[in-house]
This record gives structure tokens, sequence and C-alpha cells, in this order.
């Protein structure tokens, strides 16, 4: 008896090994393949650039564990744990998906592991923006292969910030671009535009795989190879329809999902990093402040403002133009309130050198005076004083009254004064060149420059020739006067 249980049970393994056999064979003919995969951007990307976009110091961080080794299961397990993952998106696995797991849990693992502490700051922000909007939380892994979570990423394309946006389509969004400010690169506005953005190719296609190719290379081309395959709408099944840098970017955000939530599987922790990423606050500006007045002023380092406030292309914080937002942790921002008026006038001719008025240039003259100086002159116009005209450039009413010899505070309109005296720097003396002057004999006609240059040679010959018959340093020009060298 116990010998037919015996057979009866290997009978069945090996039925069972069979059809499982049969099922991966048959679905081998049907995965994905690309040898033409081409990675996002942002997975080329140096780390030691990355690091120094960030703006963030780890090396004296504590780390509350450390990397392992890369550990590899099957397929099945990847499959399994993408599927029960609870999302409203279907994060189905393939061949082309596994690459894109082994490639983070591999050799981009240590950018895995800052990620996963960047993730503290921007993923609260990503996920209360896509809640508010009723889009999936999972779209939150969006930037990490948009941009490795860099808000200053640029691409070869120009496609800008952690959302990487083109410029079109930023400003078709209301993100402001100009010389000073990018808001593409501004965490917070950016991450508003994304969820719009997003929001807006869901309702053109309905389906999240696409919403998320066409996020990457623009409805048109999703459109074209939608109808190149005949008019299907499953990604899937126009994969090859789609430009070779589209293809992999569904399979690497599937993959971002799962090392994002299943890191611990592969033995990578976050690295630690200080805490004032989440004690943060906001205050409105509405003057124009350099980054290095605020750092100088509150004892903060730039870098972390620059981290902080990544819009700000030149440092500087145009609120002359409009109020704009200004992120700082929370323990400055009382400081940076407090001290205000101080903050904005530390040196703000040095960082602030944009002049307002340059209309007294014109109006002005300069004339050079004995001892290296030169007078600085300004015509009066109506409603100007003594007062005002020394405010204007920086002297005392006393020194307006002795440059102009003036006895009393009137001045006419139209008068011209001393404004200010700077000094020169006298032209320097040309060096003294010794030079022979050759006189040709007086023509009634003016001859072309052939005929001169022969006649010149043909002196200059002479001269030559009779100059090696002399002793002395006596030389005769063509008048037949003496010429002696000084």
């Amino acid at each position: 008896m116990k010998k037919i249980i015996f057979f009866a049970l290997i009978g069945a393994f090996v039925s069972n090994l069979a059809l499982y056999s049969q099922k991966n064979t048959s679905s081998a003919q049907t995965v994905v393949k690309d040898s033409s995969l081409i990675y996002p951007e942002s997975m080329t990307e140096q780390l030691s650039s990355l690091l120094h976009d960030w703006q963030l110091d780890f090396s004296s961080s504590d780390t509350p564990c450390k990397n392992g080794n890369n550990v590899f299961f099957p397929d099945s397990i990847y499959a399994k744990r993408l599927y029960s993952m609870p999302s409203e998106m279907e994060l189905s696995y393939n061949h082309v998906v596994k690459s894109y797991i082994d490639m983070y849990a591999g050799r981009k693992r240590e950018l895995v592991s800052y990620m996963l502490t960047l993730g503290e700051y921007y993923f609260p922000m990503f996920e209360e923006a896509l809640d508010k909007q009723g889009l999936p939380l999972e779209l939150k892994y969006l930037p990490v292969i948009e941009s490795a979570l860099n808000p200053v990423a640029v691409s070869r394309a120009g496609a800008t910030g952690l959302w990487q946006f083109m410029l079109r389509t930023g400003k078709g969004y209301d993100l402001e671009v100009n010389s000073l400010v990018d808001e593409r690169r501004d965490p917070y506005k950016a991450t508003q535009a994304a969820v719009l953005f997003l929001r807006d190719l869901y309702k053109i296609y309905g389906d999240w795989n696409l919403v998320i190719a066409a996020y990457n290379c623009g409805p048109g081309n999703v459109n074209k190879a939608i109808a190149r395959s005949g008019g299907k709408r499953d990604y899937w099944e126009i994969y090859y329809y789609l430009p070779s840098e589209t293809r992999g970017y569904v399979p690497a955000f599937i993959a971002a999902n799962y090392i994002m939530n299943h890191y611990v599987y592969h033995q990578i922790c976050p690295a630690s990093v200080y805490s004032s990423m989440s004690a943060l606050d906001t205050v409105h500006v509405a003057e124009q402040i350099h980054f290095d007045q605020i750092a100088q002023s509150l004892d903060i380092p730039m870098g972390e403002i620059r981290r902080l406030n990544p819009q700000f292309k030149k440092d500087i914080i145009p609120g002359n133009h409009r109020p704009y937002a200004l992120v700082l942790p929370t323990n400055k921002m009382f400081a940076f309130i407090d001290k205000k008026e101080e903050i904005l006038n530390y040196k703000k001719s040095t960082y602030l050198t944009h002049r307002i008025n340059t209309d007294q240039y014109l109006t002005e003259s300069t004339t050079a005076t004995s001892g290296h100086t030169a007078n600085i002159y300004y015509r009066v116009r109506k409603g100007d004083n003594l007062s005002k005209i020394a405010k204007k450039n920086g002297v005392t009413i006393a020194q307006l009254k002795s440059w102009n010899r003036l006895r009393s505070s009137k001045i006419g309109v139209g008068k011209k004064l001393v404004v200010k005296k700077k000094k020169v720097v006298p032209p320097p003396t040309p060096e003294r060149q010794e030079t022979i002057v050759y006189n040709r004999p007086d023509s009634t006609t003016t001859p072309d420059s052939t005929i001169i240059s022969g006649y010149l040679d043909e002196q200059i010959e002479k001269m030559e020739e009779s100059q090696r018959h002399k002793d002395d340093s006596e030389q005769t020009d063509l008048t037949g006067s003496p010429v002696t060298r000084n």
C-alpha cells in the first residue's frame, strides 16, 4: 500500500513539473525582449554629480544600517510582489522589468540608498498633490526615473527639474521661467503642474501605462504608435511602435515602484541625513535679496539654501518683480523675520549691482584735473536740492558747497554742479621710437604706389652701400641733410 502511494506522489510531481515547464515555455514565447533598450538619462548620471546637485553632505551622517549584498529571487517572487502591491495601476512583470530591477538592486543600489533618504522629503509632497487630484499615489515614483530626485536636473533635450518639464509645457502649466527664476526646478510648484499634466493625459488615454509613456515622449508619439499598431491601446501591444527611449520608460517605472517598496529584501537601507529636511517653513519675500546675504546674516550654509530653493538660478530672489516663497529651516525662519532689514541691507551694493536708473550718466560730463583726479558733473533739474543731490551721490552737502564754491544752499535749474571727484589713471606715455624720414624730391604729378615703392627701394640700397664705406655714425638722407641718432 505504501509503495502505491509513493509512486502516486511521484507521478503527481512529474505531472505538475511538466505542466510548470509547459507554462514557462508558453510565457517565454510571449515575453518582451528588447536588445535596443535605452535607459533613462537619470540612470546614467554619475553619483558624484548627483551628490553635488543635491547639495547634501552624507559623509558625516550616522547610518542606522549598512547596505549588504544584493539578493536574487526567482521571477515568480518578483511577479508576486508587484501583483500584491495595493495599486490602481497595472504593475506587471516581464523580462524588461526584471532588467531594471536587477539594475536598481545591483549596480545602482547606492543611488537607491540616497534616493530613499531624499524620498523622506519629496514623497510626502508628491503624495499630497496626487491625492488632491485623485491620482494614484504610485506616481510619486515618476521623478525617480525622470531625474533621480534631482531638482536641478537638465536633460539633453532641455527638460528641467524633478519632473523634467520642457520649457513650453512648463509655461503651459503656469511655471515661470526667466533669467533668474526657473519654477520647473521648484519642487512644490513643479509637482502641482506635473499632477495637472498627468490628470490631463489620463483624460485622453484612460490607461496609466499610456499616460506614463505620453509623459515621456509626448502624446503625438503615443498616438502614432497606437495608429501603427492598428488602433491597439495597450502599452505592451504598442511597445515596439514606440520610440526606443520610451520603451523602457514604463518598465523602469514599474521597477522603481518595486525597489522603493522592497529594498529591504535586497539588503539596501536609506542613507541618513540631518533632520532639517523635515523641519522647514516658508515666507514670502517681496524684496530683492541674494542668498549670500541670508547665509552670512543667519549663519546658514549656502548649499542648504540652494537645496531648499533650487528655483532661483543665480542665487537671487527677484522680489522686486513679485513676491516669491523662500524655504528655510524653521529655526532660521524666525531669525529671518526678526533680522529682515539687516539682511536686506547687508553688503547690498556688493551683491545687488543692478542699478535702478543710469540717466545721470547721460547728463554728466567728466573733466580731468591736476593730481590725476576727475570731476563728475550733474545738471540740476526741477525739484532738486543740495540734500537730495548729496544723498543720491553719496557725498555731504558741505562737500558740494566746497567743490562748487557755493555760499548758500540755493541752486538754479540747469546749473552744472561737481558732485564727485574720482581718481583717474593717466594714460601710459608711449615709448619713443626712432624714425628716419625719407623725403622725395618734389614732383608735379602724384606717382602711383608702384613707382613710390621702387623709388624708395632704390634709395635704401644706395644708403646701405654708402653706410658700409663709412667709419663714423653720420648718415645722409635723400635731401643731403645729415641725420644724427640720439
